[in-house]
């Protein structure tokens, strides 16, 4: 069962969100709070023609856990966008505020709600956890642990070594510019960060520095709650030597930590369709769905902790 929620209701951002209820089972549930990847996203994080928080939601539904899910702030309100602008406004304030929508509905077990980041989400969920999200315990979605400029370099460099001589031209005179502030980034103060551009115009180099500044393994380090690892090894954005791998060392005395890797699986959980950065369209154009067993492997975890 679906119901039309609204996070920040009254507030300056409202947005419009999906509570999905379970049919069966009793209530209270355990429910999960989808968090967005990068970029600006519906609360069906709808690339092309897919939509996974869409199948997730319905899926986890149908084993007795509840979900909330809500369009981003920047796709709703693409003007509150500025300059000095960071995750908090971005992702983080309105993940809070979904958790706290959850927390105060009856139906809900406000002792079992998890955090579900994808990409960029999963990236952040310890943050989020940390600054006020406080939840049963974390999915981490085809996230990483490293920095965000990191990973940037290395999809530029991925992309350049594959792409004809024009295009390694126009990427390495926009790389000209980027590389030098990736690294000194943390040399700057942060009036300075505010007033230099780090990706085009409008994100600058605050918003990489702030993500930055307390990398997740250091978030990780001191949070013994249950924590869910997903990743799929057809995925191109993430990587499993560099990410996947990653993760298994920093959780490796984790006293509650499970890391599961999907064998043709890409970013969104779907089967692979192209494997290759350079077809980011084709790869998201094929309607598909979140494989099911991967629905229920956290379905799984999730009634394993309650």
């Amino acid at each position: 069962m679906e119901e039309k929620i609204i996070v920040n209701k009254g507030g300056e951002f409202p947005l419009n969100g999906l509570l999905t209820i379970p049919d069966g089972g009793n209530a209270p549930y355990p429910a999960v709070v989808f968090v967005h990847g990068s970029g600006s996203s519906d609360m069906d994080s709808k690339v092309y023609n897919v939509r996974p928080f869409k199948d997730f939601a319905e899926g986890l539904g149908k084993q007795n856990v509840a979900s909330i899910r809500y369009d981003k702030r920047h796709f709703v309100y693409p003007k509150s966008w500025k300059k000095d602008s960071t995750v908090k406004e971005e992702t983080i304030d309105d993940a809070i505020a979904a958790t706290e929508l959850l927390r105060n509905d009856p139906r809900i077990d406000p002792n079992r709600i998890y955090i579900a980041g994808l990409s960029m989400g999963g990236m952040l969920a310890p943050r989020i956890d940390e600054e006020g999200g406080n939840y049963a315990g974390l999915i981490i979605l085809a996230g990483t642990p490293r920095r965000l400029e990191e990973v940037m370099k290395e999809q530029i460099a991925t992309s350049a070594e594959n792409s004809n001589a024009l295009l390694r031209w126009i990427m390495k005179k926009q790389t000209k510019k980027m590389y030098p502030v990736f690294d000194r980034l943390y040399e700057m103060s942060d009036e300075e960060a505010k007033k230099t551009p780090a990706l085009g115009k409008h994100i600058m180099a605050i918003y990489l520095k702030d993500m930055g500044k307390k990398q997740v393994s250091e978030y990780l380090a001191t949070n013994m709650k249950p924590i869910l690892v997903m990743q799929g090894d057809g995925d191109f954005h993430v990587s499993v030597e560099k990410d996947f791998n990653e993760y298994k060392r920093i959780l490796q005395n984790h006293p509650d930590a499970a890391l599961k890797l999907y064998p043709g699986i890409n970013h969104v959980f779907m089967p692979t369709v192209t494997g290759d950065i350079k077809k980011v369209k084709q790869e998201y154009s094929k309607p598909q769905h979140v494989e099911l067993y991967v629905i229920a492997d956290i379905a799984d975890w999730i009634h394993k902790h309650a």
